[in-house]
């Protein structure tokens, strides 16, 4: 039975001022048109521009269902194009990434190649189109390049040809890559290694909702990081506090500090935690790094770059960063209760390799397969879907801090422990479904 396709009614309605219907994390109907709607209208993270430094480099991954590929091109700007000859729909490119052969695209099923810019280079036997339609066919046109925007060196695409614009998607909230990029003394980031990847079994909005939600640390973690914390405590008076101490026992601080943290909203889902300090704020100083922040930017510019220690960023849907720690995470959904999760570390350019280490450790440390944190989290998703499944009710709860005359757009900062950016990201995903959606 077709309940949502084409209705956008009926999408509409799964999403409350205050509550959502359980459909929109276990509909498999509703998955399908999230791939459609959801990941095609709304701006989506390809990847990062050092991934591709060269002409002729490329980086492919999938956007939805959608195999692209950001590639460099000849004229050095970097393009999204579609990984799908256009042909017969073969992949060009299997790999991560590469370099393209003699800076061309080749299909390894015909032979189809194009140049660095997705146009249609050559037809093997191309006679064999004499006296056809071919030059009037979207084949003939090469491959299908979509909008994209390199921000500070990280592309977005927005697959549909038509919709919002970037800076009007994104607002205010770029911010958080401003100063991510900021804390380079260069101004440049390069990604550092290659991609830590983990499967979650649950749904993608599980992962993206709980970013920001800060009534879950000091109890979802109590048995890893509280525990860590309370060995510490056994140290003795003076004894060196080690890296991952620094970065494992701020998770298990209680409600009071993670409320007074703050939350900052914006429009179309984003938001951030730490408008005033957070679980990053503590960290040990590195002088050698300071030193390089106030050659490059001044005394009194550094401190403002440095004071910033957002925690979690969300850009809606699928990326999440980490200023304070040069990291993002990316959620790749894969089915309705399936979710790819990367994630990738970033060097500082002209930073010491301290802040690596750093970067580096706290990835192993929370942001990896082997997390001990992240399982924390991954057992609450995989039982936040299991218990989805049930009908006991059909409605989840975002009451947390929600005035019955709670006004639209609801831009703004909260306490933390507040579930305004739940409902925030709710709204955006009824918006970006029902967009050019028409009913039948």
């Amino acid at each position: 039975m077709t309940r949502y396709r084409n209705d956008p009614g009926a999408v509409r309605a799964l999403v409350r001022a205050d509550s959502v219907h359980r459909d929109v994390y276990v509909d498999r109907e509703l998955f399908d048109v999230e791939m459609e709607q959801l990941w095609r209208n709304a701006w989506i993270f390809v990847g990062h521009d050092s991934q591709v430094p060269l002409p002729g480099d490329f980086y492919s991954t999938a956007i939805g269902r959608e195999p692209v590929i950001m590639i460099r091109g000849a004229d050095g700007s970097v393009r999204v194009l579609s990984n799908r000859c256009a042909h017969k729909g073969t992949k060009l490119v299997s790999a991560m990434h590469g370099k393209c052969p003699a800076n061309m695209l080749r299909c390894p099923y015909h032979g189809w190649t194009y140049r660095l810019d997705g146009s249609l280079r050559t037809v093997p036997l191309k006679s064999g189109y004499d006296g056809t339609d071919f030059q009037s066919t979207q084949a003939a046109q090469g491959l299908p390049e979509f909008a994209s925007v390199n921000y500070r060196g990280f592309v977005f695409t927005r697959l549909a040809s038509t919709g919002i614009d970037f800076h009007d998607y994104f607002g205010g909230s770029l911010s958080s890559i401003d100063n991510l990029v900021d804390r380079a003394p260069e101004g440049r980031l390069e990604v550092a290694g290659g991609v830590l990847r983990y499967l979650h079994d649950c749904n993608w909005k599980m992962f993206v909702e709980n970013l920001n939600d800060a009534m879950h640390p000091m109890v979802a973690h109590e048995s890893s990081a509280g525990t860590a914390k309370r060995l510490w405590q056994d140290a003795a008076p003076g004894t060196p506090k080690p890296m991952v101490i620094e970065q494992f026992t701020p998770f298990v601080n209680d409600y009071d500090f993670f409320d007074k943290m703050g939350v900052k909203i914006y429009d179309n889902g984003h938001s951030y935690t730490g408008v005033n300090f957070s679980i990053h704020s503590q960290y040990s100083s590195v002088g050698s790094y300071e030193r390089a922040m106030i050659a490059a930017y001044g005394e009194e510019r550094s401190r403002q770059i440095l004071a910033e220690a957002r925690h979690n960023t969300v850009y809606y849907p699928g990326l999440t960063i980490k200023g304070a720690i040069q990291a993002i995470r990316v959620a790749r959904p894969l089915a309705v209760d399936k979710t790819l999760i990367e994630s990738w570390t970033f060097r500082l350019v002209g930073a010491p390799d301290e802040l690596l280490e750093r970067t580096t450790t706290y990835s192993r440390l929370i942001n990896a397969p082997t997390s001990v944190v992240g399982h924390d989290d991954l057992h609450c998703y995989k039982s936040i879907q299991e218990g989805l499944a049930a009908g006991v009710n059909d409605w989840i709860s975002l009451h947390r801090g929600h005035p019955p005359a709670e006004e639209h757009p609801i831009a703004g900062v909260y306490g933390a422990t507040n579930e305004v950016p739940m409902r925030g990201q709710a709204h955006a995903w009824a918006k970006f479904m029902t967009a050019g959606m028409t009913q039948e």
